[in-house]
């Protein structure tokens, strides 16, 4: 017989605790003129098992309202009907829409010294209680799409938020817009601190879409810095970059470099807000130094310093650059890079990279040097009126756990020409498609069957769209408020050069670059008659050298 497993003991005070995360995992009430309807709260990436120590592992579970029985019913009978496309200018976005201000972010409500921890915790707990009655009572609830319900979680923003003297807001720069919420950028305004927004994965979009970004986006933020980055330059690259139909391909080659181009923005950024007051030779000296090295990110990554051995209760007065050095606060919602942000700035792994949302669960500090330290906060969402089809391709919902995926399938194959992408046939040899049938076809191509009836399982063929559009084979991206009416502009702007240049799409310096260049056709989108190459994995695209290093001969 195995042998039984031996019990660990447990103390009144974790009894405690664990009867106070119960309570706060019950149903929660919203009044409505109808009457009281309860609203499920749901742990969508709730561990079994406690972590090393007793350690509680769900404490940054992310929590969402489950929808009804009701509302799935309706969704998937609508997923039957047919699609209907819409034009390219219904793909511009404006984040003002999304974010009204009544649905501001929590923020930790006031403190002082004389209170204990026991008195703070039982504080916040009040004030984020009353917080989301508000909003069930606001006349945009009806609208809102998931956000976070964990009230640990948001405890890890607000001590990044206290903590740094800069704040990176990392956003996916496929749907910058629905991913930058404008009180946060407010708050740090009220706080006197600055503020980056970092553009990620601009290896995804054309470069005239991440300049008509930044464009639009320091237009209406001027104290906004805004940036770019991307953690696949051409260089960490092998083989071709999209198939025949046009699907994306990225095959990260084995040994990478660090991505210095990015990186070099975020330090010129920096240096441009301390003004001297911090010393930040030694990460220029890091950047230069490890250009041209190569590290192995399949090796054990190295965390940080970690807290998570109880509620984060605790005091902490800011000030500005203490002890000389610059704090770094990165915060943006689960799935857009923060992780492999902080690796590529390291140039090499200090955080573990997950697909699954909410994989960072905990707040952690690195050190960058000895003047440049980093707080990596979990990933969480913001209140907002954002379409869930849209968080779900985002990355801000688990793909594992949705319930009816054919809504999002819907929103994506009526923005793209999904049955030429994939190379499909309807299953029915119709010429009118539905949801259901793009999953059909799909699983009839891939051989996706069920266990028992061998029928074509159409919920495994969308989960794996939706998984390929999350990594950017298929490749979606919206635009920014009149880009459509603007594109010529766009794609002849001197902006172009610098998105080439992070993304190591040429040899030149930014200066050198002729500005005139198209877009590099790189997406999905740009070949038109889908006639990309289609190379095999050992195929290897020509060295590009490393943009940084004409920097070596500035001293």
């Amino acid at each position: 017989m195995p042998q039984a497993r031996r019990k660990t003991p447990f103390s009144g005070k974790a009894k405690k605790q664990q009867l106070q995360s119960k309570k706060q995992n019950k149903t929660l009430l919203m009044s409505t003129s109808s009457g009281t309807t309860a609203y499920d709260v749901v742990s969508v990436n709730y561990q079994p098992a406690r972590g090393r120590g007793g350690r509680d592992t769900n404490r940054y579970a992310l929590k969402f309202y489950r929808e009804t029985d009701e509302e799935l019913a309706v969704k998937k009978e609508h997923a039957l009907k047919e699609l209907n496309p819409v034009p390219e200018s219904a793909m511009e976005v404006n984040p003002a829409d999304f974010f009204p201000t009544e649905l501001s972010f929590p923020k930790r409500p006031p403190w002082d010294f004389s209170m204990t921890p026991a008195q703070l915790d039982s504080q916040e707990h009040k004030y984020f209680k009353s917080y989301t009655d508000q909003l069930q009572a606001s006349e945009h609830w009806k609208d809102m799409s998931y956000f976070e319900l964990n009230l640990e979680t948001w405890r890890q923003l607000w001590r990044v938020l206290e903590m740094c003297d800069v704040l990176l807001l990392i956003v996916d720069v496929r749907y910058a817009g629905m991913m930058f919420p404008p009180s946060l950028y407010t708050y740090i305004q009220e706080q006197k601190k600055d503020m980056i927004l970092v553009l990620n994965k601009i290896d995804l979009v054309p470069a005239s879409v991440v300049a008509a970004w930044k464009e639009y986006l320091t237009a209406s933020y001027p104290a906004l810095k805004v940036l770019y980055f991307t953690s696949c330059p051409g260089y960490n690259l092998r083989g071709a970059t999209s198939d025949k139909s046009g699907l994306q391909v990225r095959r990260r080659k084995g040994k990478q470099r660090m991505c210095a181009e990015g990186a070099t923005k975020i330090l010129e950024a920096c240096k441009d807000i301390v003004q001297g007051e911090v010393d930040l030779s030694s990460w220029e000296k890091k950047i230069r130094e490890e250009t041209d090295v190569e590290f192995d990110y399949d090796e054990e990554a190295e965390v940080g310093e970690t807290i998570l051995e109880k509620a984060d209760t605790s005091f902490y007065t800011h000030e500005r650059y203490k002890s000389g050095v610059l704090t770094l606060g990165c915060v943006g919602q689960p799935n857009v890079g923060k992780s492999s942000l902080l690796n590529a700035l390291m140039g090499r792994c200090v955080v573990s990279v997950s697909r699954t949302p909410g994989h960072t669960k905990h707040f952690q500090t690195i050190y960058l040097t000895p003047q440049v330290r980093l707080c990596d906060c979990p990933g969480l969402v913001f209140p907002s009126t954002v379409p869930r089809p849209i968080q779900i391709l985002m990355g801000s919902y688990p793909i594992a756990q949705l319930r009816e995926p054919y809504t999002t399938i819907r929103y994506l194959a009526e923005r793209l020409d999904l049955p030429k992408l994939l190379r499909i046939e309807h299953p029915e040899g119709d010429d009118t498609w539905s949801p259901r049938d793009v999953c059909d076809g799909w699983a009839k191509k891939k051989g996706y069957l069920t266990a028992k009836a061998a029928r074509l399982d159409t919920y495994r063929a969308a989960n794996s769209l939706l998984r390929m559009a999350l990594d950017g084979r298929i490749c979606l991206w919206l635009r920014p408020p009149g880009y459509t009416q603007q594109r010529e502009k766009y794609e002849t702007c001197d902006e172009i050069k610098y998105v080439r240049w992070v993304q190591a799409l040429t040899g030149d310096k930014p200066e050198e670059l002729n500005s005139s260049e198209s877009d590099d056709g790189r997406h999905s989108s740009d070949d038109e008659d889908g006639s990309g190459s289609d190379d095999d994995d050992d195929g290897e695209t020509t060295a590009m050298a490393n943009k940084f290093a004409a920097l070596a001969g500035d001293d």
